[in-house]
């Protein structure tokens, strides 16, 4: 009695092993057009933030991808006095992250007469020996928000209060160009 047992559980055993290994190694689909449908089932990536879309923040948008609105605004920032004739303003705000902190950062220099390579320097964190002999208070080569900036170069003034009024000013700015 004790032989059957053994020998009805190897046969379980090993048609159990023969079944589960052959569906293992399904060898898949085969012939013209194999590759695409294994493509298809695969997903390409297995972080999920990456399956989000994310759509374009026009405020935050990088200044070389807004061609006519960029020229509309080097327009209207010239004709306030922000820009000098010559210049525009991709080439003012190269260094810094988005476009709304470069016009905030305009219209604050304008508004408390600071020099804007100060607080271009002060918000980006990339000081040249040129712009920093020329800037006030001293600063550690980090990135700065622009109410520090402006505490840095101008201790007596109320930085909040100017930070939030330049960024509305480019807010407004920034609203009026469409951009």
């Amino acid at each position: 009695m004790k032989r059957q047992w053994i020998a009805v559980g190897v046969t379980i055993i090993v048609v159990s092993l023969t079944a589960f290994g052959a569906a293992a190694q399904d060898p898949g689909p085969q012939g013209a057009g194999a590759e695409e449908v294994t493509r298809s089932h695969v997903p390409h990536s297995y972080n999920p933030i990456k399956w989000v879309k994310k759509g374009p923040n026009t405020a935050s948008e990088p200044l070389d991808a807004k061609g006519d609105q960029d020229k509309k605004l080097t327009s209207k920032l010239q004709a306030q006095g922000l820009l000098p004739a010559n210049t525009n303003l991709s080439d003012t705000c190269s260094a810094i992250r988005s476009l709304d902190e470069c016009v905030a950062a305009l219209h604050a220099g304008h508004n408390l007469a600071l020099d804007f390579n100060c607080l271009k320097s002060n918000l980006t964190g990339m000081h040249t020996s040129t712009e920093m002999s020329l800037c006030k208070g001293v600063t550690d080569g980090k990135a700065m928000s622009l109410s520090q900036a402006i505490h840095v170069l101008k201790p007596d003034a109320d930085a909040k209060g100017e930070a939030k009024n330049a960024e509305k000013q480019a807010h407004d700015d920034l609203k009026g160009a469409g951009a």
